[in-house]
């Protein structure tokens, strides 16, 4: 018996892994063997999907990336595509994965060993709200606020019914981290849910995907109809960005258009049908299940000031290596930009790169010492967000990055409040004056008193945000303004 594991994530199915799966089946077939064929998710290197691994005395052997012609050479022994061991594979071996140490080995459909649940149910409520709070652990959706603060404002909150809801609804540009962890390893999300409903006593969660992950919803629903031990429904967004925001995402789940409520009450008091409520997103949940099973005093070793435990770094755009690296915090931008993504894959120079989404900072490579932190980052005026790097070469326009920031607010905003749904239509205005060459300094001063608006006025942060991308872009690259 011949075991195999071969990656059933989107991204490997849409570079193939599906047609090579076929094809590994067939010449199995012809060579009268049996196999086992297991559809994982991925373990992240994305440049070398399809990666199919084979079960061998030593380990598992990996070989990457495939074509369906390929698996003839590798079940015959001499594919040049071989990579070794797949635990030894560098890539793999410079990460620290807790959110992802099960993604690509195990099988997305099994219910495994519920541990971390086991030993919150024997810990007691109260002291796993003390365990998550002396992790560090923060929110990955981008605010970065602690967990265990907002878990024990739920649970102080006092009523019949409480809400567990998940953010799926991943959409910043150049982030697939909710995905990956979705595909490949949904019970640990599921895990993480029922810890947070256990400590704060909350009985019913919801996962709110949005409906361009369709293998992700398919994983998910097969996943929570067979979870023993929370009461977990899958609920399916039409794409609205804005309701990555809590309270649009709130006003989505009751059936109403996803518009942004004013704060206070804070959700944890009122959220969902007017019940307390935690919300935290994919990677914040996924996260609870390695504080339990390793200790907060672990997790807290990990990282660097306040940014504790790891990060699933997502590389992307003109990238060598891209994919996702877990890492503790702290390691520069430089380093993940050009040592772990290895550069551009064009092969041109790096101009800038994007973190934290299409409302995140854009970063020139003078400002690549800046660690991987939340306070580092704030500190020059940018944003963690969700882990999305975007690396862009010297062939872009950063005017027109900066113009395309006020047009996406403008496509998304909800349009509950001016600054967000007016601004981001004069923003896009303003830009264009500028590179036209109309009253270049009178409107460079209206782009800034713009975004200063923006910033300080908007009911939420998808106005909030334009400034980051518009600012950085103008402050770092201002000779594409100036014509």
């Amino acid at each position: 018996m011949m075991r195999v594991r071969l990656p059933k994530d989107a991204a490997a199915v849409a570079l193939g892994a599906d047609a090579v799966a076929d094809a590994l089946t067939r010449a199995a077939a012809a060579r009268g063997f049996a196999l086992e064929l297991v559809r994982t998710g991925s373990r992240g290197l994305v440049w070398l999907e399809p990666l199919l691994e084979i079960e061998t005395d030593t380990g598992w052997r990996a070989f990457g990336p495939l074509a369906p012609g390929d698996v003839d050479a590798v079940l015959d022994g001499v594919s040049p595509k071989a990579l070794g061991d797949i635990e030894e594979h560098p890539w793999l071996k410079r990460q620290t994965r807790l959110i992802f140490a099960r993604c690509g080995i195990v099988d997305p459909t099994v219910v495994p060993p519920l541990t971390a649940l086991k030993r919150a149910r024997e810990m007691g409520a109260a002291a796993v709200l003390e365990e998550v709070t002396r992790s560090g652990l923060r929110g990955r959706g981008g605010a970065g606020f602690p967990a265990g603060i907002k878990w024990k404002g739920a649970a102080d909150a006092s009523a019949r019914q409480k809400y567990i809801v998940c953010n799926a609804d991943e959409g910043d540009s150049g982030t697939f981290a909710d995905r990956m962890l979705m595909e490949g390893d949904p019970f640990l999300l599921l895990e993480g849910m029922a810890i947070a409903g256990f400590a704060t006593g909350a009985t019913k969660g919801y996962v709110y995907i949005r409906s361009e992950y369709p293998h992700a919803i398919e994983a998910m629903k097969r996943a929570a109809s067979a979870f023993p031990d929370f009461d977990v429904e899958i609920r399916v967004g039409a794409g609205s960005y804005v309701c990555g925001e809590e309270t649009a995402l709130l006003e989505s789940l009751e059936g109403r258009r996803g518009q942004v409520r004013a704060k206070p009450p804070l959700p944890v008091h009122k959220g969902l049908f007017g019940q307390p409520t935690v919300i935290n997103n994919v990677l914040t949940f996924a996260s609870v299940p390695a504080i339990l099973e390793k200790g907060a005093a672990y997790y807290a070793s990990l990282g660097t000031g306040r940014s504790r435990g790891t990060m699933p770094v997502q590389l992307a755009g003109d990238v060598k290596h891209g994919g996702l690296f877990e890492t503790a915090f702290g390691l520069t931008l430089g380093e993940l930009v050009n040592d772990i993504g290895g550069g551009t894959r064009s092969g041109r120079p790096i101009r800038a790169v994007q973190v934290g989404g299409p409302l995140g900072a854009y970063f020139p490579p003078s400002l690549f010492d800046t660690p991987f932190d939340y306070e580092a980052f704030a500190a020059r005026d940018g944003l963690l967000g969700h882990g999305g790097i975007v690396i862009f070469n010297d062939r872009v326009d950063m005017a027109a990055q900066a113009r395309f920031a006020f047009e996406f607010c403008r496509i998304e905003s909800c349009g509950k409040c001016t600054p967000c749904r007016i601004g981001s239509a004069r923003g896009v205005e303003v830009v264009d004056r500028i590179v036209r060459g109309q009253n270049v300094g009178q409107n460079l001063a209206l782009l800034r008193d713009l975004c200063d608006t923006l910033k300080s006025g908007s009911l939420c942060a998808l106005g909030g945000f334009v400034p980051y991308p518009v600012l950085s872009a103008l402050n770092h690259f201002g000779e594409d303004f100036v014509r």
